[in-house]
């Protein structure tokens, strides 16, 4: 009887394949959690041009700019703020402005309205120009607003902040997955970058899916780490010794040695001594003091910070003595600590100025598109939807002959009211020359 044979290795059967682990976690995240990425990408688009969606649905907030456009001083715009609102007793945050035509902004945090909220504090905008307030809100009460809380905590308050922590992990993962499944290799990485041209509409929307994936992976990966960051800040600021640094944190709390008295230090006179250190800074935020311990906190922007609404270079001014109790400054923080202050801008678009928020809106909606398209494709492959097969060439000369129909309409219709543009044209023009003349 012949001796059987072992063979020297044996692979257990355990072993579980790379690529197919990857797929199912790949799957079972977009069609688990797909809907909220899609949902969380959408809402942060939006947020990205939150101040413009503001000033579209409350168009009382937009402001005419005087001829000579100089705004108020700042004690004067404090003073109709208090003015306003008599039985707010404690710290006024200002806000200046980014644009001439938008309102000044004045914070207070706790509201008795809101003060069992997570986060409502109170809006007045004001008219930097007259001093009079424009309307009087509470966060969460408007659109955009009420938008961002949806992105930032899913409107579950701290229990959502949390949620949005482990889901920027899983949008990670789920990011690292799909480009784990799309290389193909250095052999045959070429043909990974094809589209296919057989008519087959499932095929061509996944392909599509694939360099869409792609395409946006670096951005949702940027996003994903900022978003997870930005919701739990404890964990990096721990592991850069960037502690009370995060986003919206005010800081040491700084306290006035001085002895009160009756001449305390003007809004003005803080801000000028604030700038004292950093000439060509611009203000961007004035905290007014609370108490009698209570000093100016005035946020500074120098001329190289990314952050352009809430930059870090700050000055704490006395209220009594008018000395300048602290002063944090950008350039001397650590490498971690610059990394801590960058996450904002990088999540919202503001390090890569305007075009980079268009940019950035662009890429909060990949994940619905991705979210859709790796669907179908789904749906088709268990057979819940079936293929269609589209003749392009036929579809791109319908598409030419429908332009050049529309091209000539368009063209017919200019010509027939060309002569009447014209002529209203002329008359206006005489007429704003008559009153330039008198």
């Amino acid at each position: 009887m012949p001796e059987p044979y072992y063979p020297l290795i044996v692979r257990p059967r355990f072993i579980v394949n790379a690529r197919k682990f990857w797929r199912q976690c790949h799957l079972l995240l977009a069609l688990g959690l797909g809907l909220v990425f899609a949902l969380i990408g959408l809402t942060g688009s939006l947020s990205v041009y939150r101040e413009e969606l503001d000033s579209l649905f409350n168009p009382q907030l937009r402001i005419d700019i005087p001829r000579d456009g100089a705004p108020l001083p700042l004690d004067k715009i404090l003073a109709s703020l208090r003015t306003a609102h008599p039985d707010r007793h404690g710290a006024w945050t200002l806000e200046m402005p980014l644009a001439p035509d938008r309102p000044l902004t004045a914070w207070f945090d706790k509201p008795k309205e809101s003060v069992d909220a997570f986060y409502a504090p109170l809006m007045v905008s004001i008219n930097p120009y007259t001093g009079a307030v424009l309307d009087s809100r509470l966060w969460g009460q408007t659109f955009a607003t009420w938008l961002l809380d949806l992105h930032a905590q899913l409107q579950l308050d701290a229990a959502g902040r949390n949620a949005m922590a482990i889901l920027g992990s899983l949008l990670m993962l789920s990011t690292v997955s799909g480009l784990y499944l799309w290389w193909p290799g250095w052999r045959n990485l070429a043909g990974a970058f094809r589209v296919r041209r057989d008519g087959s509409l499932i095929g061509l929307i996944f392909d599509l899916h694939r360099w869409l994936g792609l395409a946006a992976a670096g951005f949702l990966l940027l996003l994903a780490f900022t978003g997870l960051h930005l919701a739990y800040p404890p964990l990096l600021e721990s592991l850069t010794s960037a502690e009370g640094m995060g986003h919206g944190d005010a800081g040491p709390n700084v306290r006035s040695t001085a002895v009160p008295n009756d001449r305390p230090v003007s809004v003005g006179e803080a801000i000028l001594v604030a700038r004292g250190p950093f000439p060509s800074s611009e203000v961007r935020r004035v905290t007014t003091p609370a108490g009698e311990l209570g000093v100016y906190r005035v946020n500074l922007r120098q001329r190289d910070e990314i952050n352009q609404h809430h930059p870090f270079t700050t000055v704490w001014v006395d209220r009594w003595s008018g000395q300048i109790r602290d002063v944090r400054n950008p350039h001397r923080f650590s490498m971690g600590q610059t990394f801590t202050v960058w996450l904002w801008p990088l999540h919202t678009g503001e390090a890569v100025g305007g075009g980079g928020r268009f940019l950035w809106f662009c890429a909060g909606l990949t994940p619905t598109l991705l979210f859709v398209s790796g669907l179908l494709h789904w749906l088709y492959r268990h057979g819940w939807i079936a293929d269609r097969q589209v003749d392009w060439a036929a579809l791109a000369d319908r598409t030419r002959r429908k332009t050049a129909g529309s091209a000539r309409r368009i063209g017919a219709a200019w010509a027939a009211l060309r002569p009447r543009i014209q002529t209203w044209s002329g008359n206006a023009a005489r007429e704003i020359l008559n009153r330039l003349r008198h």
